[in-house]
């Protein structure tokens, strides 16, 4: 009588344990497929070609992007019980540009560890925000290792062009110094900069050489900007540093800024940027520039509707 007992119970755990994996790979499928079907070819590289009738990108595109076969892919969006490694969900995690949040539930779903955890900053903590606030009226603002602006304060905002009328999209320094008129003016010594940022962003790339949104930026630059393809057919290469910049503030002159670089985090995935003035004039300018953007705010608030 025992032995049936004990064999009931064994039969219903493995029933149970089995249902549950079901259960995981339809929710590992449905997953997958909301995350393919939101990023747009372009966002990858990719060219978007006439007939697409697929919203975001194709199955065998992911399979492309990620180096995994088509057949095998597919599998997994049919929630078919296959073993997938850690490596293959790492490539899949990049391919379809996951955040660290979303990769972490890859990584569940599928039951496996992450051998790399996301580093990859997306968004800031309210308490960062409020710290490049604080930093106010010197510029101040929070960037992954690709050169894309994750937040600014006030100060920053205006520093080289109003970054709240560029789309979020374009918010990346590498894009905006080869292709915004006035963000470019901004550069006092601007040949000898973008070289410089060009080289930069080469040299952290090479971390990161294989990964789509690393690839699109550069994919975009290069059919953006003759400028850039000729810059970075140069190979050039050199590590961040600390220095003083010079910028042509078109409402209040030339501000001489002394950078400095934190990283926000120990898997250093955004770092935050201070500027903070290298002579009297600049601090006064400075705080000309903050007083313009707090009246720029204050008059937008007035004009816009009030909500009830």
């Amino acid at each position: 009588m025992t032995t049936m007992v004990q064999d009931v119970t064994t039969g219903a755990t493995a029933e149970s344990r089995s249902a549950g994996a079901e259960i995981r790979r339809g929710e590992l499928a449905a997953f997958l497929r909301s995350r393919r079907e939101r990023i747009t070819p372009e966002q990858v590289g990719l060219p978007r070609g006439r007939r697409r009738r697929t919203p975001g990108l194709r199955r065998e595109e992911v399979a492309q992007l990620s180096a995994v076969g088509v057949t095998w892919y597919t599998w997994l969006e049919q929630a078919r019980d296959i073993h997938v490694s850690a490596q293959v969900l790492d490539a899949i995690a990049r391919a379809l540009l996951l955040d660290r949040s979303e990769r972490a539930h890859l990584f569940a779903l599928a039951g496996a560890i992450d051998p790399t955890p996301a580093s990859e900053c997306t968004g800031i903590p309210q308490s960062l925000q409020l710290m490049l606030e604080r930093l106010e009226p010197f510029p101040a603002c929070v960037q992954n290792s690709r050169f894309d602006l994750l937040a600014y304060n006030r100060s920053y905002r205006l520093l080289m062009c109003d970054l709240d009328q560029v789309a979020p999209e374009d918010r990346n320094c590498l894009w905006l110094a080869f292709t915004n008129d006035e963000w470019r003016s901004s550069l006092v010594d601007r040949d000898e900069t973008i070289r410089l940022m060009a080289a930069k962003f080469r040299a952290v790339m090479a971390e990161h050489v294989a990964e789509p949104a690393w690839k699109a930026i550069v994919k975009r630059l290069e059919e953006a900007s003759p400028e850039f393809r000729e810059i970075w057919a140069r190979h050039e290469v050199i590590r961040p540093g600390d220095k003083i910049k010079v910028y042509r503030q078109s409402r209040v002159g030339i501000l001489r800024l002394a950078s400095t670089s934190l990283w926000t985090g120990p898997q250093q995935g955004s770092k935050l940027l201070t500027y903070t003035p290298a002579d009297v004039e600049t601090q006064e300018r400075l705080e000309r520039l903050h007083a313009l953007a707090l009246a720029e705010e204050a008059a937008t608030a007035e004009a816009s509707p009030a909500t009830v």
